[in-house]
């Protein structure tokens, strides 16, 4: 079975491309069939795997039907990928038919077959977009920094995600809340720690053991085209989220050894 997950927050900044470029490339790198979906507008995902995003069809096309799923999968060495642009901001506005909350997720049942995991990218918002990824989806995580402001932004999704799970998805999990660009040193992050962890019990969920440091890396790998874990796969925040992509992968997928 096709395990499709979505990383949001409807906070920005809080990593979730990053996240998904590396489940993308972590899965790929162990064998797994995989397709990386962006739905955020700025076009994110395809950029950071070394997409020209200005080329070709994206989702937005494949939602509008100007052509069919297959011809917008651009496959690359990092896994495929289904990329977006700025024209899916308008989707709020021009997306108003009936069940319009499945349009992903009928497009999916296309090509779902093909992979064994569908990762989608999110924006930092909670409109038609997100809910077409939660509908589509078998499982959420949920990235934040470890400060408020991104504690309160997990904590606000929550009215969606039941929304999602008594409308349209009733098998909807949240797999887990990561926190990202955490420093052990402080206090706060610590504080924040304990506070998500209240979060997650309500959400039936769980803080991911392992947490994801801070690193140059994450920042200078897009800029080659690249996931931080072919970039830099011996730093910090690469064998952090190697350790996500393990808990994502299970046993069917195992990190292989380097040689």
């Amino acid at each position: 079975m096709t395990q499709i997950i979505t990383v949001t927050n409807q906070k920005g900044g809080v990593g979730k491309t990053t996240v998904v470029s590396a489940l993308v490339c972590g899965l790929r790198q162990r064998g797994a069939r995989v397709l990386g979906v962006d739905l955020d507008p700025q076009g994110n995902l395809g950029f950071t795997l070394g997409l020209d995003i200005g080329d070709g069809y994206t989702v937005y096309d494949v939602l509008k039907g100007n052509c069919a799923i297959e011809q917008a999968i651009v496959h690359t060495e990092y896994g495929d990928v289904l990329s977006s642009d700025i024209m899916l901001s308008t989707a709020e506005v021009e997306f108003t038919a009936p069940r319009r909350e499945f349009m992903l997720s009928q497009q999916l049942d296309a090509v779902k077959d093909n992979y064994d995991f569908i990762i989608i990218d999110t924006p930092p918002a909670l409109n038609i977009l997100t809910i077409n990824a939660y509908v589509a989806s078998t499982g959420l995580i949920v990235p934040m920094e470890a400060e408020v402001l991104s504690l309160v932004g997990v904590s606000q999704i929550q009215d969606t995600i039941e929304t999602v799970r008594n409308s349209f998805n009733p098998n909807l999990k949240v797999l887990g809340i990561l926190l990202n660009k955490y420093n052990f040193r402080l206090t706060l992050s610590r504080d924040i720690l304990d506070l998500a962890e209240s979060v997650a019990e309500q959400l039936d969920s769980q803080v991911f053991p392992v947490k994801i440091r801070r690193s140059v890396s994450v920042a200078m790998a897009p800029a080659h085209g690249q996931s931080v874990l072919s970039f830099r796969p011996d730093s910090k925040s690469a064998l952090d989220l190697q350790k996500i992509v393990s808990a994502v992968a299970g046993d069917r997928f195992p990190l292989r050894k380097k040689r």
